[in-house]
């Protein structure tokens, strides 16, 4: 699942973006926001955050553009100081979601961007299965048979590329996308990591996927007996 994180002041835009990126989430990071609408225009996001005191535009008219100019019909949180019911509701007409005022505790914050992905109509109100891997995008966790796989961040974000795609194949890439925000750099050898304990956990719970290397291009997953 990828963020699109809008905040100007830069330790908490690290701040927030570290503790997802921490959680399995991938974030990028922007302080602008002509930099969020031209991010939200080439990726595809899951969820937004925002602040509504940007230095280039108000975050309101940012919200509003990405929603009438981008398109994009995610999630939305604003995060700001400004607590006059005015702004509230300004707020929401503009297309948030919710409303979260600073200083928050970052928990709290967590766990409404949960609530609001879990709503009717969210692209992630849904459990996402394959064979009988059971995962739950909200609560960012596997299981198999009602028992925990225990997934690192990274083999969350692997496994939850992987479901979606729904046995075909995923190129490596794409993978690559899902584990670092355009601001982070790429360890060489992360996916062939995070599949490798990947595989390893869905054999100890005896599984019956497989993650199946597609030679030269990427992986998918496989069904078969259970291992």
């Amino acid at each position: 699942m990828r963020l699109l994180i809008i905040e100007d002041h830069r330790a908490m835009r690290d701040m927030i973006a570290n503790y997802f990126r921490d959680r399995g989430f991938a974030a990028d990071a922007v302080g602008r926001g002509e930099d969020a609408l031209a991010a939200a225009a080439t990726v595809a996001y899951d969820a937004v955050i925002i602040d509504l005191g940007l230095p280039d535009m108000d975050g309101m008219e940012v919200l509003r553009r990405l929603r009438s100019e981008v398109g994009i019909d995610v999630p939305a949180l604003i995060v700001t100081a400004r607590d006059s019911v005015r702004d509230r509701i300004s707020g929401l007409d503009a297309g948030a979601d919710d409303y979260v005022l600073k200083p928050f505790d970052i928990t709290e914050l967590e766990a409404r961007l949960r609530a609001v992905l879990r709503r009717p109509g969210s692209r992630e109100e849904l459990f996402r299965l394959y064979g009988d891997v059971r995962f739950d995008p909200a609560s960012r966790t596997a299981s198999i048979a009602g028992t925990p796989l225990g997934l690192t961040r990274r083999e969350v974000a692997v496994l939850e590329t992987l479901v979606s795609a729904s046995g075909r194949t995923v190129v490596k890439d794409m993978l690559e996308d899902q584990l670092y925000g355009f601001d982070q750099a790429v360890s060489g050898n992360a996916v062939e990591a995070a599949i490798s304990r990947l595989r390893r956990k869905l054999a100890a719970a005896g599984s019956n996927v497989r993650v199946e290397a597609v030679r030269g291009i990427g992986y998918r997953l496989r069904t078969g007996e259970r291992c």
